[in-house]
């Protein structure tokens, strides 16, 4: 087990890449078929979901601290890039932005939405590229506002308004 992310406190702030931001609330102890296990009960910010995190598994889920100032510049680099369009079938790239989004990785995220972002005067999307584009934008806004100590309206705004510059 690498030693880098092997404690959080109560308090720490994390990104759960399936669910997205989180505020550890207490570490607590279970016993589960007479195995005494350590739980991080994480309580999701968007969702009122509360996750427990087996402490031996958190690496397993990729449970880690939200990112550094600097990958959320770099964040707000890849926005700035040119997307990139890709034609292939829409199945086969949901599946690999899925992937990226799932990563929980916002520079990853931030590609996703990047490529999805349609100004109003560009084509219609359809509607399940419209509800990607929603899932990863709120995933890397939270992560955003978490980082620069803002909220999620703030930093969706900032988001659009790079995407918008282009």
């Amino acid at each position: 087990m690498s030693k880098k992310n092997s404690e959080f406190k109560i308090r720490d702030i994390v990104v759960y890449p399936k669910h997205g931001v989180g505020e550890i609330v207490k570490i607590e102890n279970m016993e589960i078929s007479s195995i005494k296990t350590k739980f991080y009960v994480v309580k999701m910010e968007q969702s009122k979901l509360i996750i427990r995190v087996p402490l031996e598994k958190q690496n397993e889920v990729g449970l880690r601290k939200i990112s550094s100032k600097k990958v959320i510049e770099e964040v707000f680099d890849t926005l700035k890039l040119k997307p990139k369009i890709r034609r292939i079938m829409w199945s086969r790239r949901a599946q690999e932005y899925e992937s990226k989004i799932f990563s929980g990785e916002p520079i990853k995220i931030a590609e996703v939405v990047r490529d999805l972002f349609r100004k109003n005067s560009q084509a219609e999307q359809s509607y399940s590229e419209r509800q990607m584009f929603q899932v990863a934008i709120e995933r890397l806004a939270r992560e955003v506002a978490a980082v620069e100590k803002t909220d999620y309206f703030q930093s969706t705004e900032k988001i659009e308004q790079v995407l918008n510059k282009k």
